[in-house]
């Protein structure tokens, strides 16, 4: 690390969020360079102290990459008046800092911060303004002084107007008395940064502050794995290995939390679970609705099923199975009902035979997916338009989170609502999606229950199924026309646990090609898209991988297709985004919900523009010419797409998928996954790296247990209610 003092002499770019910029500075030793740091900017004409390493930019040459910068109060007369010219104190502009500096010169800023009414003497301004420039130059100390305390502490300065905006000039006093308040209060901040901070002041290890707030961390890192609750032991276990100190300390301060109703459990069968207070009300609230939702719904005797289902057979040229006109039955008796079944058991069927006969009787139907890929996929095999439900609910961003408009004070004008993909809903958005849902509405859910369960905390599906208090059809039969394909017959063999059969040669429907060597095996895949999407159809094939890292992990996967499929030429502009450059050409994914603009989580495109920092993406799904514009602050939602986790491709299907299963992925390697992976497919499935892995994924089945007492609620149990 090398330390550099030098003078601010331009502010070349400045990110939205304060947490990157680019400056030109200047000293003695190197005259003018440019610096590139992940903070807040100074101020022209300030002095700063900058600790990094010289670097070479593939397009702008030598930088200076500063990990650390303190702002040093400039001396000079000429820093001086630099600095105030530069607008950082309100009130004050190139003209009256001139007039100032002429006047006080070198005890200026003293002046300022001790002395300002004698600002007054100074033409031009008043007794009053005088006072107003020593409140905004306080203000500025301020800052400059928690940006420093930030920095002595090991975090970055760019925090620094954050905490400023929610503490005022209090923000080094609280931090000082309790530095875990900064991950309760300021966003973007963590537990393990507040940590940090605690530790370089010198707090101790096992301090009561400390390991209440490592008991949060724990908790709310549970609900990542998808637990709605944990239990007391294992949360005590996890915070004590986590914070590195005796358990018995921990059980201490979590005892005292209960004492005072800090943390919300639930005891069944002798163990204690603790809770987050929001999943704890999610699912409680869950259950009652979803009971309150059965007991409600009247059968609907307005039409004759019988006559509207044979009419339907007629017309559509099918004649259903006993369990799927059951399902049919089921849906018009029920308030909850759900239907689930594998690939080629005629799910869609049977909606379109529910939507046919609620249609004839005359009700309000709404349909709804957790993604906007599967709602478009569901609106177009159901022939009924199908939002995600987010947007059914009208979602809108706000400064706590998200807002539903939707909800028990304006509920859905629906008679029934059809749910699809309903294996991805976790309880947070069921919760909200049920107070949206009057009283007399049919609630008909529709999934895979053996697929992989929801990213977000709890296993909805499968537990409303397993309490055994709701109606639930699950089709089992494969029908003719889909059992010839070996993909559905393959993922029906991997869901009963035995070795799908592989068609010879990677052409076929069902390949494997086997490598040992995981680099070669990555390349093969990226030489083999390439192939396949030389007549420029991107869309038709996709790779998918169990895990991020590793050499077929997505990252290094994105990567090495980017090379073979779009590398850098001199006319082809590029754009950084968070791990990866982004090209005219690339094939991109959205990764988070943007109602602004339209477009959610999953939803793949294609980069058609790149000007400056901003890109501009084609989203096939939209109208044609109907592009979407991200701005700078805005890129940081694109990811590449040529590779995705299996988790991404839920609620997708795509016409040709590569499965990359390796050795490497063995943490992974689970049968609801492969079976997640294949049932992506439409047509043809290439699965590259090794049988060894399959075999393990097949053979695997001990999925990773969810904490969650949905179930038990739902069966009314009095230990839970």
């Amino acid at each position: 690390m090398e330390k550099l003092e030098a003078v601010i002499d331009d502010i070349v770019f400045q990110s939205d969020d304060g947490m990157f910029c680019v400056l030109r500075v200047e000293n003695k030793a190197n005259g003018r360079f440019s610096a590139v740091y992940h903070g807040t900017a100074p101020y022209l004409g300030e002095n700063v102290v900058m600790e990094g390493e010289w670097t070479e930019h593939a397009r702008f040459g030598k930088q200076f990459n500063a990990a650390t910068l303190s702002v040093v109060q400039p001396t000079s007369v000429v820093g001086i008046e630099r600095f105030l010219a530069s607008g950082a104190v309100k009130g004050i502009g190139p003209a009256t800092a001139a007039k100032i500096v002429d006047m006080f010169g070198e005890d200026t800023l003293d002046i300022m911060g001790n002395y300002p009414e004698r600002l007054a003497k100074v033409r031009g301004i008043s007794a009053k303004k005088a006072v107003a420039i020593g409140e905004a130059y306080k203000e500025l100390s301020g800052l400059r002084e928690l940006m420093m305390f930030l920095e002595a502490n090991g975090v970055s300065s760019g925090y620094a107007a954050r905490l400023q905006a929610v503490y005022g000039n209090t923000a080094i006093t609280r931090i000082k008395e309790n530095p875990y308040c900064l991950a309760r209060d300021i966003d973007g901040i963590g537990f393990k940064t507040a940590d940090r901070i605690a530790l370089a002041m010198g707090w101790e290890h096992d301090a009561p502050q400390r390991l209440a707030a490592g008991l949060f961390y724990a908790l709310e890192q549970s609900t990542s794995v998808g637990h709605t609750c944990v239990p007391e032991e294992l949360l005590v276990r996890e915070t004590a290995r986590a914070l590195v100190v005796a358990a018995a300390d921990v059980q201490e301060v979590f005892s005292a939390l209960l004492e005072h109703d800090l943390m919300r459990t639930e005891e069944v069968g002798g163990t204690r679970l603790v809770y987050q207070e929001t999943l704890y009300r999610a699912e409680v609230e869950t259950a009652r609705r979803l009971l309150y939702l059965r007991d409600q719904a009247k059968p609907i005797t307005r039409v004759n099923a019988d006559e509207v289902i044979a009419r339907w057979e007629r017309e559509a040229g099918i004649t259903l199975a006993a369990e799927q006109r059951q399902a049919i039955y089921a849906s018009l008796e029920h308030g909850v009902f759900v239907l689930t079944g594998g690939p080629g058991t005629g799910k869609t069927t049977v909606v379109k035979g529910i939507l046919n006969v609620l249609k004839q009787a005359g009700c309000r139907i709404l349909l709804a997916a957790p993604t906007g890929r599967a709602a478009r996929r569901l609106s177009e095999s159901a022939e009924h338009p199908a939002s995600t439900v987010h947007r059914l609910l009208e979602c809108q961003p706000s400064s706590d989170g998200l807002c539903f408009n939707k909800n028990d004070e304006d509920p859905l004008d629906a008679e029934a609502i059809i749910v699809d993909e309903a294996s991805m809903l976790d309880i947070r958005l069921v919760y909200y999606l049920l107070k949206a849902v009057q009283g007399g509405c049919r609630l008909i859910f529709v999934g895979d229950v053996d697929q992989l369960p929801s990213v977000g905390p709890g296993n909805v599906l499968k537990d409303i199924i397993r309490s055994g208090r709701m109606p639930v059809v699950r089709l089992e039969n494969v029908f003719r026309q889909a059992e010839v394909s070996p993909i559905v017959l393959n993922a029906h063999k991997i869901n009963r646990g035995q070795m799908p059969e592989f068609t010879p040669g990677e052409q076929g429907e069902f390949a494997l090609m086997e490598f040992t060597d995981e680099n070669q095996a990555a390349d093969f895949v990226a030489r083999r898209y390439a192939e396949l999407t030389m007549n420029g159809d991107w869309r038709s094939v996709q790779v998918l991988t169990p895990m991020h890292k590793n050499p077929c992990g997505v990252q290094n996967l994105n990567k090495l297709l980017q090379k073979y499929l779009n590398p850098p030429a001199p006319n082809k502009a590029e754009l950084n985004i968070p791990g990866n450059v982004l090209r005219v050409g690339d094939k991109v994914m959205q990764i988070r919900n943007n109602y602004e603009k339209d477009v959610f989580n999953g939803d793949i495109g294609r980069v058609i523009r790149i000007v400056g920092k901003s890109a501009t993406v084609d989203f096939p799904e939209r109208p044609e010419g109907d592009h979407v514009t991200y701005t700078e602050s805005e890129v940081e939602e694109l990811q590449l797409a040529y590779a995705m986790s299996v988790h991404k491709s839920q609620g997708s299907e795509y016409p040709y998928v590569i499965l990359l299963m390796v050795r490497s992925h063995y943490i992974m390697l689970q049968r609801n996954l492969l079976y997640t992976a294949v049932t992506r497919a439409k047509e043809r499935v290439l699965i590259v790296g090794s049988k060894n892995a399959v075999r393990t994924a097949v053979e695997n089945d001990k999925t990773r247990r969810r904490y969650s007492l949905l179930a038990e609620r739902l069966q009314e149990s009095s230990e839970v209610f």
